[in-house]
């Protein structure tokens, strides 16, 4: 006869296959968990394991505590083995040894973390290969006007430039001295005229280098 839902262990051997569960996990479950786990191996239907948490409850073989709407089911810890001090012993040597796992994995994770932001911050190999493809473009259009200049026969001698720096240099002290010269006749001027330097420069006529946005070169 195969086992339904609420077959065969469904009765005392669901009870017992809970408790037996409970023991051994030593940890809270609540029904529907207990259901889901034991399910398969043990054909239990969920009807039948609430019951049987239930029921165990009842008979303090189990504890149950209340959330809400959701109950939960552990072991009762007054009934497990006490552990002899030897096998406290090798239970905090289990737990110094996986804590060290703990903290190597730990360890690793960040370390694998840090290498993963690296790595999505460095370009992909097909942007790589794009921005090399633009460089690239970038040095030949370089090299054609490089080579563009070099074939030029319109090349400044050092001979020229020397004479057209020297030359600016005179231009820009005269202007310098005769805007200095202007400056002051005009200053002497405006002491004895009525109106305001502009409506003075507008009736003569005058035009400054700022109205026509034209900046003296700094001195060389």
């Amino acid at each position: 006869m195969s086992k339904g839902r609420d077959g065969p262990a469904a009765g005392g051997g669901a009870a017992a296959v809970l408790l037996r569960y409970l023991r051994e996990q030593n940890r809270p479950y609540s029904a529907q968990d207990a259901f889901g786990n034991l399910q398969r191996e043990h054909g239990l239907g969920k009807a039948a394991v609430v019951k049987a948490l239930e029921q165990l409850a009842q008979q303090g073989r189990v504890r149950e505590k209340a959330y809400g709407k959701q109950k939960i089911y552990f072991a009762d810890q007054e009934q497990l083995p006490a552990a002899s001090d030897a096998e406290l012993r090798s239970l905090d040597g289990e737990i110094a040894t996986l804590s060290a796992k703990v903290q190597a994995l730990q360890q690793s994770c960040r370390q694998m973390e840090a290498e993963l932001k690296d790595l999505n911050s460095s370009m992909t190999t097909p942007e790589m290969a794009r921005e090399i493809e633009e460089l690239r473009k970038g040095c030949a259009s370089y090299v054609e006007k490089l080579e563009r200049i070099k074939s030029a026969t319109n090349h400044v001698t050092p001979e020229e430039k020397e004479k057209v720096c020297s030359e600016q240099k005179l231009y820009c002290k005269e202007w310098r001295r005769r805007k200095r010269m202007a400056t002051e006749l005009l200053d002497a001027i405006l002491e004895g005229y009525p109106k305001s330097k502009k409506q003075f420069f507008e009736e003569v006529g005058i035009e400054t280098d700022e109205d026509h946005n034209v900046t003296l070169p700094a001195t060389v």
